[in-house]
């Protein structure tokens, strides 16, 4: 879902919907299309760990020359079970939205200073940060990184900030098309805790990949401060955006998994109209659920805007089946996803292009298609997938409501409810409707644009969520 400045584009529909099923097809048969992307990690024991099949010499320390070794004493180390306790889903960098304030992604870095708050779902005795150059198209240098517990604003708690290192270093080069997982680092955190992550890039970056619907301020400074804890030298320099930080995992120690629920889809997981800086999406509700359950899960949130099923976009995001094997099954410990796409599908198909690329119009069993392929691709993987209805959009003014629409709607969300294919269905469509129009979304939930629910809409979704479903 998007503003209807900047409805949802795709591209290549029906051809492109023929080319991702076949890609699907291979997800199934092959667990290392299914996997994630490529991650070097300075705990994985495998001497190739993180490189692509077809990657030339990595520019980064050899991961195994550090396998199983804390930087803090050099010794080896059992290497520990991690949990992802907060994702962003990135993509390309664009310029022709800056509906969430400066957009930096196409400018990038130079002799910067960015400062990106995140709060995270679970907790655990040591952390570590993800990066990515997913979307670059040179090496990106990584001069330093530190990571601590957040205070107000751009301030951080004193005494709890800590150097990141990646194999042992504290600067490091991601190659274009590769993502980075730091060392651990021990920081004791708690579930709901908000982490600052501060990184300073010396030489111009370029273009950088990103995650535009962030709703958490970040900040950024000239010069090197990733040891200051005071606000000050961010000034107001600032925007709603993640830029390079795909992750922060938690570990209790080996031994003692906990597992994560990954949340996929479009913007309603994204959380487009919920406040900012209030972690009130949907799956920042479910988080809470758990930890007042006392449930020990990481809820992640790889919502994009504007995503679909579907067709990629060169402002939305690669489609949904597309990045589904790196985004959701790629994910530290995961052990269910909840997948709520198909809305973007229909609602945009043959509008025209907003900047984005075109729109083709979809089937009912085009859309099922696409979550077919989902579904086998986690159980190929042993996860479970939850399978939520399509939200209404009565009264939608951004093109979405139409007959012919709500009619694939409807199909969608029969097949959902009934085909017995998900091994549980989530009924968002029923949580958030109006009981005396049950097309439209009740006016108490209804974020403003009869499309995306507001913060009290995003808290019936997660209380429609049995938690012994996950």
């Amino acid at each position: 879902m998007r503003s209807k400045t900047a409805p949802a584009g795709a591209t290549r529909l029906p051809a492109a919907l023929v080319a991702v099923l076949a890609t699907l097809a291979l997800l199934v048969a092959s667990a290392a299309v299914v996997g994630p992307a490529p991650v070097a990690r300075a705990d994985d024991r495998s001497p190739n760990a993180g490189r692509s099949p077809n990657a030339g010499p990595s520019q980064n320390a050899n991961p195994s020359q550090n396998a199983g070794r804390s930087p803090d004493d050099g010794r080896r180390h059992p290497v520990p079970h991690w949990t992802a306790a907060w994702a962003a889903a990135v993509h390309h960098p664009f310029t022709l939205s800056e509906w969430f304030g400066p957009n930096w992604s196409m400018e990038g870095f130079a002799d910067q200073t960015v400062r990106q708050v995140v709060r995270v779902s679970t907790g655990g005795n040591r952390v570590r940060v993800r990066l990515s150059n997913r979307f670059g198209t040179a090496p990106l240098r990584v001069t330093g990184v530190t990571v601590a517990r957040a205070g107000d604003g751009a301030a951080v708690r004193p005494g709890s900030l800590r150097p990141v290192t990646f194999g042992g270093r504290t600067s490091t080069t991601i190659p274009a098309g590769r993502d980075l997982a730091s060392d651990p680092v021990r920081l004791p955190t708690r579930a709901l805790q908000r982490l600052a992550v501060t990184t300073y890039f010396a030489q111009p970056t370029g273009a950088t990949t990103f995650h535009e619907g962030g709703l958490t301020t970040t900040y950024r400074a000239d010069g090197d401060h990733r040891f200051a804890t005071a606000a000050g030298p961010f000034g107001d320099e600032t925007t709603h955006s993640y830029y390079l930080l795909t992750g922060v995992d938690v570990t209790r120690g080996t031994g003692r998994r906990t597992g994560t629920v990954v949340t996929f889809g479009d913007s309603i997981t994204d959380g487009a109209l919920s406040m900012a800086n209030a972690d009130n999406r949907y799956p920042d509700e479910l988080a809470e659920r758990l930890v007042a359950a006392g449930r020990r899960l990481g809820v992640v949130n790889l919502g994009i805007n504007g995503n679909k099923v579907l067709g990629d976009s060169t402002c939305f995001g690669e489609s949904g089946v597309g990045r589904f094997g790196r985004d959701a099954l790629g994910q530290p410990g995961v052990r269910t996803v909840i997948v709520l796409e198909g809305i973007n599908d229909i609602g945009s198909g043959g509008l025209p292009d907003s900047g984005c690329g075109a729109s083709p119009k979809v089937t009912a069993d085009q859309i099922i298609s696409g979550h077919r392929a989902m579904i086998a691709a986690a159980h190929a993987r042993g996860v479970r997938i939850l399978g939520a209805t399509l939200t209404p959009v009565k009264g939608n003014e951004y093109g979405y409501d139409t007959p012919e629409n709500e009619r694939i709607r409807d199909e969608v969300n029969h097949w959902i409810r009934t085909s017995g294919e998900y091994d549980a269905v989530v009924d968002f469509d029923r949580a958030v409707a109006d009981p005396d129009d049950p097309d439209a979304f009740l006016p108490a939930y209804d974020g403003g644009d009869a499309l995306h629910p507001n913060d009290a809409g995003m808290r019936a979704m997660a209380a429609a969520i049995d938690l012994a479903d996950l």
